[in-house]
């Protein structure tokens, strides 16, 4: 048996709860791993209260798709994976079919990558989610080159900081949009060339200082994790021929497109998903091999704002939901 995170309804972080189960054998294609540190992720939240994409299917449910741990058995055609090695998951499933947050959890060995010796169950269990959303939006799917400028909102999220620093590493010049200034100093330590608090700007100011930022022809890029009527402003700051990649919908209301009524050059714009990446083993390649060389060399790292202790669930949740973090939260498995 193993204590593991279920929720019997729909609601709020006070759902959760721990609970005796069998972590069973890993099937087909599957492995089992000793769980000892689990990244939290905006989308547990809403599958936990009903308002993700994906609807719960039965209940009690499972939680998490993000967690560092030490493979202990290994399902049938499972040949790159073994007893023993150290692991990170990438979330490429659904939490209907499987969950991390547990002492020890079966998920798919596609999920799962080998973790470097340096690469602690902290950090392996908060790197992945950021490094691979920023790298599948704005290198596979936008093309960013070195010279290129991106222009990034909540920018003090994991995936936020992780853009900070992939930027940074490919040559690029990012600009951070934050909504107060208690995260400015933070956000310029991670990396970024200039933070711009929206709480304090006018929309029309913030496109002029991009603008005037790049030398008048705007953003090559622009990383959306708020969508909503807000895409009209941020599509007035993006370059001739620039993209818009929508990633996230933090302010919960119909996004627009933004069209020529604006005046503005051609302009592309489409939403993104991590799961571009995740499921797609070239993709995933391309990308692992990419982030781990970053973390090798320094030029990349986790970002962990808080570590709770998985009896801590509830807690944790709420602090998720405060918003007051700068980067990862992380869960530690005691064993």
């Amino acid at each position: 048996m193993t204590t593991a995170v279920l929720f019997h309804e729909l609601g709020g972080p006070e759902v959760l709860r721990l609970e005796e189960v069998d972590p069973g054998e890993p099937g087909p294609g599957e492995v089992r791993l000793r769980v000892e540190a689990i990244g939290l992720n905006r989308a547990e939240a809403l599958f936990r209260s009903g308002r993700y994409i994906e609807p719960v299917r039965r209940f009690p449910a499972r939680l998490g798709t993000e967690a560092a741990g030490v493979i202990e058995a290994v399902g049938a055609g499972v040949s790159r994976l073994e007893p023993g090695q150290r692991v990170s998951t990438v979330p490429g499933f659904s939490q209907n079919d499987h969950g991390v947050y547990a002492e020890r959890a079966v998920v798919p060995a596609a999920s799962v990558l080998g973790r470097p010796e340096s690469v602690g169950a902290v950090e392996g269990a908060a790197v992945w989610m950021p490094y691979l959303t920023a790298y599948g939006a704005l290198v596979e799917a936008g093309g960013m080159r070195a010279g290129d400028t991106v222009v990034l909102n909540a920018a003090s999220s994991s995936v936020g900081l992780a853009t900070l620093r992939l930027a940074g590493r490919l040559g690029a010049t990012p600009i951070a949009l934050t909504r107060t200034a208690a995260k400015r100093e933070a956000l310029l330590r991670e990396g970024a060339a200039e933070v711009i608090v929206t709480g304090e700007t006018s929309p029309g100011e913030v496109a002029r200082r991009v603008r005037e930022a790049t030398g008048g022809r705007g953003a090559e890029l622009v990383f959306d994790a708020v969508a909503g009527p807000g895409v009209v402003d941020l599509a007035r700051m993006v370059a001739p021929g620039g993209t818009l990649l929508v990633y996230g919908a933090l302010s919960g209301e119909p996004t627009p497109y933004p069209g020529i009524e604006l005046g503005l050059p051609a302009l592309n714009m489409r939403s993104f998903t991590m799961l571009e990446t995740a499921r797609d083993p070239e993709r995933l390649r391309r990308a692992a091999a990419f982030v781990t060389s970053g973390l090798l060399s320094g030029a990349f790292r986790a970002v962990v704002d808080r570590t709770f202790e998985l009896g801590e669930i509830v807690e944790a949740h709420r602090y998720l939901e405060s918003n007051a973090q700068v980067g990862k939260i992380v869960v530690t498995v005691p064993h």
